[in-house]
């Protein structure tokens, strides 16, 4: 198998992470469930499961987050953490160009910049989670302590309730 860039920083940084396989069926879209879809081809738990949900802010900052499947993410929470008094997610055709990565492969891990990242403190209950490995029908299993060293990423309430 071929490391991500995900993998290589993980490597440097000499932190433990193993990968799993799924099957990509290219079902990408947000109202379809990706996450959850992922997290039952791999028979795990959706809580355990991240996605990775890039956004901009109404001064074009950009912002990582990460949500288990099990929840969506809340805007007014995700504003706070950032400090934004506007954020939406970027548009699925301008991911590439900000993060290096495609909408269904997108790792909070390796992006071309590094952006201000925040992790559902609900990842703090998992032993290990699943996130992105950077390509579509791979993922990193890591400890979620480990992310948040390795992304340099505050652990907020992002679940919208």
């Amino acid at each position: 198998m071929k490391k991500t860039n995900a993998m290589r920083i993980l490597d440097g940084l000499k932190i433990k992470y193993e990968t799993l396989s799924y099957d990509d069926d290219g079902e990408h879209e947000l109202s379809r469930g990706a996450a959850s879809g992922i997290a039952e081809k791999l028979g795990i738990a959706p809580a355990a499961c991240f996605k990775t949900i890039v956004m901009r802010s109404e001064s074009k900052a950009i912002f990582v987050f990460c949500q288990s499947a099990e929840h969506e993410i809340n805007l007014k929470k995700a504003r706070n953490a950032c400090g934004a008094k506007e954020i939406n997610p970027v548009k699925p055709e301008e991911l590439l160009a900000l993060t290096g990565y495609i909408r269904g492969g997108c790792s909070p891990l390796g992006m071309k910049k590094k952006y201000p990242t925040f992790i559902d403190e609900s990842a703090l209950k998992h032993e290990k989670i699943y996130i992105s490995a950077g390509i579509r029908g791979e993922q990193i299993v890591i400890s979620p302590e480990d992310l948040l060293k390795a992304c340099n990423a505050e652990a907020v309430d992002l679940v919208l309730e």
